[in-house]
């Protein structure tokens, strides 16, 4: 009768691998575990998160520009309506001179001509005032040296001349304090002004000068100014 051996036990393990598996159970109990790194892992969980949460506005903000943009494109130009521009603001322009400096008289050389109106010339020399008119184009002259004329006390003179549409005036200014600006002629229609003339160096006298309508009297009323608007000396 034959004597069967009981057969080995599949799942049996060799000795062997009972003393390898005890020996890294003892290892493993000498192991000390490193610190999970916390705090690093929230931050980078963080940053995931905000990158998700960009990624998602930013593909909403395409989608709700993009029905803005087909709207624009397809709008009816019969419903559209011109707004006016929003007004710029200029920068503040700098304010203009309340008042221009006062005019002083023209200073010329002598025996230079200076044409007032057609025909109507004048020169100063150091011995008076010459002119001529379209009326009388032979040159006349008005001393300013003689006996009736005294330069230390103000003075003006007139000599008027007239077309049948003009009246020519002029004269001799002088003795006056401050600096002559203006010269204003009375007139039935207002003042009429003209300009003054004077040679270099100050003399103390020059020649004034306006042209006007004939409704002017050859004895009307002559004011020469000085710049700052008193009277310098006038006529009669």
């Amino acid at each position: 009768m034959n004597h069967l051996e009981p057969e080995a036990e599949p799942d049996a393990e060799p000795a062997d691998t009972g003393r390898l598996r005890e020996a890294l159970v003892a290892a493993a109990y000498d192991v000390t575990p490193s610190r999970v790194p916390l705090a690093a892992v929230e931050r980078r969980g963080r940053l995931l998160r905000r990158r998700r949460r960009t990624t998602v506005l930013g593909g909403g903000c395409a989608v709700l520009l993009a029905p803005l943009a087909f709207v624009t494109l397809h709008d009816d130009p019969g419903d559209r309506v011109t707004r006016p521009a929003t007004p710029v603001s200029a920068s503040p322009q700098p304010s203009a001179s309340p008042s221009a400096p006062a005019p002083t008289p023209r200073i010329v050389g002598p025996g230079e001509r200076v044409t007032v109106a057609p025909g109507f010339v004048l020169w100063l020399t150091e011995e008076g005032k010459h002119w001529t008119t379209p009326e009388n184009p032979v040159p006349e002259f008005r001393s300013v040296t003689t006996d009736n004329i005294d330069r230390n006390s103000p003075g003006v003179t007139v000599q008027s001349e007239s077309s049948p549409t003009r009246a020519y005036l002029s004269g001799l200014y002088y003795g006056g304090e401050g600096t002559a600006s203006v010269v204003e002629v009375a007139s039935k229609d207002g003042p009429v002004r003209g300009g003054l003339l004077e040679l270099p160096g100050n003399p103390g006298w020059g020649v004034w000068y306006a042209v006007a309508d004939t409704g002017v009297d050859h004895l009307a009323r002559v004011t020469v100014r000085t710049t700052e608007g008193r009277v310098y000396a006038h006529f009669p």
